[in-house]
């Protein structure tokens, strides 16, 4: 059995191309896998055959590695899952019902929920990485009118939409999902004034998500938001603080 790391984010991360042997690039800060951007360890399983490419598409024979994956993380020590690809919601309902701890797939879980939270005359926009591939079936949202006030955008055809579909994939250029990110949003403000919230399905786009919101001046919701949630709906933390505590007392002879 594997080795467990206590009160821990399993995040299920696609293929990089890596070669075998070589160090992975370091995670830029905001990154999901990069340890300063939670406050609770992460540990990470790669979804075999899972690229950007199919999964953005949306093959479904990778549900089965997926799975595996997450079932990994849980014997790891996981107490919620979650991925590096909003494209993977697709896959929620078959993670959520093969593994035992909370599953947050997507930011895309939150799109019915901001939806309720804004006005109903505002609109939302989500920002992703390839507008293309990003159905209505996406938004979770069965009322007309709600997908009615959801805009979508994509950065596709942008440098970070091109260097994520290579093999292997060059370190993440930041700077340049700033740059496509923001001028998305100008676009789409400009066609739909009533825009009041920006929600990220990228799992990348956290890593410029403070200065989209200086930017912007609107709320930017992102799937480590979902993450901190998730795993603080799990009460595991304030377990392991109090155990951590009482053993401290005890030690002291208190």
């Amino acid at each position: 059995m594997s080795a467990q790391t206590p009160y821990s984010l399993g995040i299920l991360h696609l293929e990089r191309g890596v070669p075998s042997g070589a160090a992975p690039p370091k995670p830029p800060p905001g990154s999901m896998l990069n340890p300063e951007t939670f406050d609770f360890p992460v540990i990470s399983e790669t979804v075999a055959g899972a690229w950007v490419e199919n999964v953005v598409r949306g093959d479904p024979a990778l549900e089965p590695a997926f799975i595996a994956a997450a079932r990994r993380l849980v014997e790891r020590g996981a107490v919620a899952i979650s991925s590096t690809c909003g494209f993977s919601i697709r896959h929620q309902r078959a993670l959520s019902a093969s593994v035992e701890v909370p599953v947050a797939m997507s930011s895309l879980l939150l799109l019915p929920l901001l939806v309720r939270q804004l006005p109903p005359k505002a609109k939302i926009a989500v920002l992703t990485y390839d507008s293309t591939h990003f159905g209505e079936d996406l938004f979770g949202l069965d009322d007309p009118a709600d997908r009615a006030r959801v805009v979508v955008g994509g950065i596709e055809g942008g440098k970070f939409w091109h260097d994520e579909l290579k093999r292997p994939a060059p370190p993440i250029d930041v700077a340049a999902i700033e740059t496509d990110v923001a001028t998305c949003i100008a676009r789409l403000r400009v066609a739909h004034p009533e825009i009041a919230a920006i929600l990220f399905e990228c799992a990348a786009f956290p890593m410029v998500a403070a200065a989209i919101r200086r930017m912007a001046k609107l709320p930017v919701y992102d799937i480590t938001d979902l993450c901190r949630m998730t795993m603080a709906s799990t009460g595991r933390r304030q377990d392991s603080d109090n155990r951590r505590v009482s053993l401290t007392r005890e030690n002291r002879g208190t």
